[in-house]
């Protein structure tokens, strides 16, 4: 038994070792929804509380949430006096490798945050520990009921949780009503409901430099100052609108690639003719999205929760809705992903009491990480948001419990997102075709799950 047991140890350093070398070193572009730089991997550290017990946690959080989950570790020690948190936080991409390598030394953080989509291949490695024992259904502390769905269901491997949900995230609609009245469009102007309503009011929110928009006569597309549009994730804005068409880019058994459905050519295409047949939207590898929209360049921006931070901290200036995702297929739809806090399962004593607590005491605070832009995991919370302080939050968590989609889950998910990324890209920087970029993308990532 003590043989098996070292072998099985032996194979998941081994895996893990792999797994850190090849680790591709753009998956960060799978990871930073906003484009811009990668940040340095200098972590930002806090140690907070003076109590004998310490936690170490770890974090991919280092923009506005960042600041908002420091602030919830802080009350957590004042709280509890008797404990001490050492917090890392690293870009995501920069986390997963210093997590595999922690992994790999026997010395993984005492609590870590994760997506839903990595625990698939965690899991399978036998670093995460279940999670059951927390929620009621278990004899613990948590209401299972509680919980978001679809957001819970993708915490489950085979009968078992794994991590504890801490909030949902995803995509939704950003709106300055600012250019609404630039362009002399009524601030009232409800969502559009097809994709025939959003070009038309794209197009009355594209000015070019002397005041016309695209479908007049004389419209100059190379001197616009306003666009109606535009595109921030491109990828998941993209998963956005296949899942509305009813596509998604892996088949159900998650056995083949199917990005190049009909689904997802009609998702493409119409980001493609945004920007080169409607023009209401800029080529993306010119024009950031998340910076133009900040810039007041674009009107109407599909972009995550985590903006809310950057609109309520920086930019005051900005009179801003939310919306739904907009609504361009047949059915609504939109991607959406959650933030899970995991503990290892080599925990014991003092140290698994400690991380259970913590754990918990951020989970019955996520009202507090609302004001990250994220939407509380737990139902009651989310019934407690002030709207008039949380309006996105509210409008943007109930889409995600109608009828928010996860991405698949797959032990190569980052892989399978950088195979077809760039492809991506090449198709609305107008490199390639939308067919080409679709097929060569679908057979990266065939070529991936075949290695499987």
């Amino acid at each position: 038994m003590k043989q098996r047991s070292l072998l099985i140890g032996m194979t998941v350093i081994a895996v893990l070792a792999m797994m850190a070398m090849s680790w591709p070193a753009n998956s960060i572009a799978a990871q930073n929804p906003t484009n811009t730089p990668v940040p340095t991997n200098t972590p930002v550290v806090l140690d907070a509380g003076t109590g004998n017990i310490v936690i170490n946690y770890w974090n991919g959080l280092t923009g506005g949430d960042g600041s908002v989950m420091n602030a919830m570790v802080e009350q957590f020690v004042k709280d509890n006096p008797s404990y001490k948190v050492h917090t890392e936080s690293y870009d995501w991409n920069t986390m997963f490798q210093k997590l595999q390598a922690a992994f790999v030394a026997g010395e993984p953080p005492d609590v870590f945050v994760m997506h839903t989509s990595e625990i698939p291949q965690y899991q399978k490695l036998g670093v995460l520990a279940s999670s059951d024992d927390m929620l009621d259904t278990g004899g613990g502390p948590l209401p299972a009921k509680d919980f978001t769905e679809p957001a819970f269901s993708a915490t489950v491997i085979d009968g078992k949780h794994y991590g504890i949900l801490l909030d949902n995230h995803g995509f939704g609609t950003w709106v300055d009503l600012n250019l609404f009245k630039t362009a002399g469009v009524d601030e009232n102007t409800p969502a559009p409901k097809n994709a025939d309503e959003f070009i038309a009011l794209a197009q009355k929110l594209t000015l070019d430099k002397n005041g016309k928009h695209p479908n007049e006569a004389g419209f100059d597309v190379n001197n616009v100052t306003q666009w109606g549009t535009g595109i921030d994730w491109v990828r998941v804005q993209f998963q956005s609108w296949m899942y509305q068409f009813g596509g998604d880019v892996l088949s159900a058994d998650g056995k083949k690639a199917t990005l190049n459905s009909e689904a997802g050519q009609k998702a493409l295409q119409f980001m493609y003719d945004m920007i080169y047949k409607y023009h209401v939207a800029p080529d993306p590898a010119g024009t950031n999205g998340y910076n133009a929209f900040q810039a007041q360049k674009i009107a109407i921006m599909p972009s995550g929760t985590w903006f809310r931070n950057v609109l309520v901290d920086q930019h005051p200036e900005i009179k801003w809705v939310a919306w739904p995702m907009i609504q361009i297929g047949p059915k609504p739809a939109t991607w959406v992903s959650a933030h899970v806090i995991f503990w290892p399962p080599t925990l014991s004593g003092d140290k698994l009491t400690a991380a259970k607590k913590f754990v918990q005491y951020l989970t019955d605070h996520s009202d507090i990480w609302a004001q990250s832009g994220h939407v509380p995991a737990r139902i009651s919370l989310q019934g407690k948001l002030d709207p008039q302080k949380y309006p996105s939050n509210i409008v943007f968590g109930k889409s995600f419990q109608e009828y928010g989609h996860f991405a698949p889950q797959n032990v190569d998910i980052v892989q399978l997102e950088n195979a077809y990324d760039p492809l991506l890209s090449a198709a609305l920087n107008n490199q390639k075709s939308v067919k080409d970029a679709l097929d060569e993308g679908n057979a990266a990532m065939q070529a991936i799950l075949d290695r499987q």
